[in-house]
């Protein structure tokens, strides 16, 4: 019998594959390919307090190894989510998060409240449709918000421990590899309250058309994802599971059961999956499956047994 559960800040993943926010809007579209129930977990589609429309002109390029995206946020709102996903995500079998961004710290608050009340209000009715709030305060392609508080340790530190006054929900700080000092972000995130650490999110790139002699993006410069970057992000995360005792969900780059492996051995928790759903629609199932064939393969019990070795 295999074990690829983690259980953090009280909240269970029966295994380590998390679908990355972003990537798997809420999960219903995915659900006609597969038994979501099979997952970890999910973060979803990132919000924000009032909804947005997202960024105007191209919002995806694909690179050699990867692609550039340029979204910027589109997503319904807070209270739309909790009115219009939650009823079906309170029927889900996996740790459900919030992924929660704001263009002021007042959003981010708002935000975060308007979820605690309704996370509040559901569990005096049953189990409540949201476990955890991943908060992004690193989304590279948004001009106002993420960019300003995922770089500078001490401005991030306002916000975290803003939200971690509003909240009792676990809480998860998403970090952007773009920060002048990754580790001391997270151990200051550490310091302030939160339950846990998810990293990375894109690289700030660029694509530029030699013919129309312009960036690609109406915004100038796009996020980075996919393979290309699973190295640095793999050397991320062990640098920062190694400065701080908080689970840390690592991601960047990841597309096969070695990839997740790897992380694992680096320190990670779980892992996510963002860039490979697009490539593979199956990936998270087959990721499931490819992790517990691979254990039994090595004769590993438990995923604790490979967890930050290096």
């Amino acid at each position: 019998m295999i074990n690829t559960s983690y259980t953090m800040a009280g909240v269970t993943f029966k295994n380590p594959v998390v679908m990355a926010s972003g990537t798997f809007g809420f999960g219903k579209e995915y659900g006609t390919y597969y038994d979501l129930n099979r997952l970890g977990g999910i973060s979803g589609k990132g919000l924000t307090l009032h909804p947005k429309e997202g960024n105007s002109g191209l919002r995806v390029y694909e690179t050699p190894s990867g692609m550039l995206n340029s979204v910027g946020l589109e997503n319904p709102g807070v209270a739309a989510f909790l009115q219009e996903e939650c009823p079906r995500w309170e029927a889900l079998d996996l740790a459900r998060i919030v992924n929660l961004g704001g263009n002021t710290l007042q959003d981010y608050i708002e935000g975060a409240r308007l979820i605690e009340e309704d996370a509040i209000a559901r569990q005096q009715s049953g189990r409540p449709a949201v476990d955890m709030i991943e908060l992004n305060i690193s989304c590279p392609n948004v001009k106002a918000g993420g960019m300003a508080y995922g770089i500078k340790t001490e401005v991030a530190r306002e916000v975290v421990r803003e939200i971690r006054a509003v909240t009792t929900l676990p809480l998860i700080i998403k970090l952007s590899p773009n920060a002048e000092d990754l580790v001391s972000m997270a151990e200051m995130c550490e310091t302030e309250g939160a339950d846990a650490i998810s990293l990375v999110n894109t690289f700030s790139a660029m694509k530029i058309d030699i013919y129309k002699r312009r960036s690609v993006f109406n915004n100038l410069y796009a996020g980075l994802s996919g393979p290309a970057i699973k190295p640095i992000a793999l050397r991320m995360v062990h640098q920062v599971c190694k400065a701080v005792e908080i689970p840390v969900m690592g991601m960047g780059g990841i597309s096969s059961t070695e990839d997740i492996i790897e992380f694992i051995m680096a320190g990670a928790a779980v892992i996510q999956v963002g860039t490979y759903n697009f490539i593979n629609i199956r990936a998270g199932i087959d990721l499931v499956d490819g992790v517990e064939c691979f254990m039994r393969d090595q004769g590993i019990r438990s995923l604790d047994e490979i967890r930050g070795i290096l």
